[in-house]
């Protein structure tokens, strides 16, 4: 291990369709910004997953993303991942620049395929199969940055395809030259592909440390395809945390949960902060130069101090 996490490279990760309104959220974000952490980031989803009601229902993540940058000030902001199913691409390169410009270029742009069949038959959102997910996936990250990327007073043009442009006028720009976009998942072609020609940063959510090795490799390999130093790139992993002072709080963190706290330690970071300080030592040696915390109760910000706080003052 060549260097240390810090806060800094510590992102919440929060998945508000299971159920929470913005004011859960923005406590949530308020906070993270507070302890110095990276970033907040949500989920974009529609429908609750496993059980549970998803009351007060599914609050719909740019709208969230606006209102935070309007309600935080330093913290970075994002999602992971936005759907390509759900939006046409000239609206999302709006709704995507006009948040850049809301929060004063704090905003990082997650976006994949879609996986959850049950969201799109819920609101009737057309769910094509694999293959054309993908080819609509690319055909968008190719608009969303032809479109950033066209010098003002000049138009945007690309017929054809999925998604036909005709002199777009490619407004509004954001604040930033280009939001860095966050590619991520366990395809062994398209995905490292996909990353490897438009990604800031590449994310394994919910794997194993040997897998996140695997693929971050093949990214790699598929950056020196195309003559583009993989170094350029962030690597990063999401997984769940949880996290107590001793024991009993570990349990009792989990049991909110629904899960056991073995089944967490093997699969995520949980245990005490010597131990979590451990795991995350261990990502960092298979290459995680950024992690997100997978935070489900979101009622508990005394678990967001604990990890800031005592965790890191392992990790130090």
């Amino acid at each position: 291990m060549t260097e240390s996490l810090h806060i800094t490279d510590l992102r919440i990760f929060t998945e508000p369709q299971q159920g929470a309104s913005y004011d859960d959220l923005l406590r949530v974000a308020q906070r993270a910004e507070e302890l110095g952490y990276g970033a907040f980031f949500r989920s974009d989803h529609y429908l609750v997953m496993g059980d549970g009601d998803g009351l007060p229902g599914p609050t719909d993540a740019w709208i969230t993303l606006a209102g935070l940058a309007r309600d935080t000030s330093t913290i970075r902001l994002g999602t992971l991942v936005s759907s390509a199913t759900f939006r046409q691409p000239g609206p999302l390169a709006i709704s995507v620049a006009q948040v850049d410009q809301m929060s004063g270029g704090r905003v990082d742009l997650g976006l994949g395929a879609g996986w959850f069949t049950a969201e799109h038959e819920a609101y009737g959102i057309p769910f094509p199969e694999l293959g054309e997910r993908f080819d609509r996936l690319e055909e968008q990250l190719e608009l969303i940055t032809g479109m950033w990327a066209t010098p003002l007073g000049e138009t945007y043009s690309k017929p054809g395809g999925y998604y036909s442009i005709t002199d777009s006028p490619a407004l509004p720009k954001p604040v930033q030259s280009a939001p860095p976009i966050v590619i991520g998942g366990g395809g062994p072609k398209r995905t490292p592909a996909l990353a490897a020609k438009y990604a800031a940063e590449f994310n394994t959510p919910f794997v194993s440390r040997e897998f996140f090795v695997e693929q971050t490799d093949r990214v790699r390999a598929a950056c020196e395809a195309i003559d583009r130093n993989p170094d350029e790139l962030v690597y990063s992993a999401a997984l769940i945390v949880c996290v107590g002072a001793d024991e009993n709080e570990v349990e009792r963190r989990a049991a909110a949960l629904g899960r056991e706290p073995g089944e967490l330690r093997e699969n995520g970071l949980c245990g005490t902060p010597a131990e979590v300080a451990e795991r995350m030592r261990s990502w960092r040696d298979a290459g995680a130069e950024r992690l997100y915390l997978q935070v489900m109760d979101l009622a508990d910000l005394d678990h967001l101090d604990v990890i800031a706080n005592d965790v890191m003052a392992e990790l130090s």
